[in-house]
């Protein structure tokens, strides 16, 4: 199963702050463990929302707005995607992120292409899966 590790904003990633020296060492060798067991797929951080947008939809049309977003619980700073038996196994990775209290991540399953039973029909199928691999990323 991929599982997405959403790792949510804080004042200090909001205002720019970059990690200490030490928790980018130890954040490089927990997603070493990962990579060699085979479990980490991606991990990136993410720029404050001062430097983002959002688009919102509506009867058809699209609404931007600039960043900075207020931070209200829903901001995010960072992700993995992670390839884990369970969401048991999951947890269990996550639970020796590095991280400082204050800190928190949200664990969710990424869909697969069964989840969504016969509305993806064997045509759309083909189309994903040409599209991931056009992509790089089959």
């Amino acid at each position: 199963m991929k599982f997405m590790v959403i790792v949510k904003a804080n004042r200090d990633t909001e205002a720019g702050v970059m990690p200490s020296t030490e928790l980018l060492a130890a954040m490089g060798k927990f997603n070493e463990e990962m990579v060699k067991a085979g479990v980490m797929q991606a991990g990136e951080g993410l720029h404050p929302t001062n430097k983002g947008a959002r688009v919102k939809y509506a009867g058809g049309q699209s609404t931007v707005s600039h960043g900075p977003f207020s931070l209200t619980g829903d901001l995010v700073t960072g992700f993995w995607l992670i390839e884990a038996k369970s969401l048991d196994e999951a947890i269990g990775w996550m639970k020796r992120a590095p991280f400082d209290s204050g800190s928190e991540i949200e664990i969710r399953q990424v869909l697969s292409a069964d989840d969504f039973g016969d509305a993806l029909t064997p045509e759309l199928r083909e189309q994903g899966e040409r599209l991931r691999a056009q992509a790089g990323k089959k």
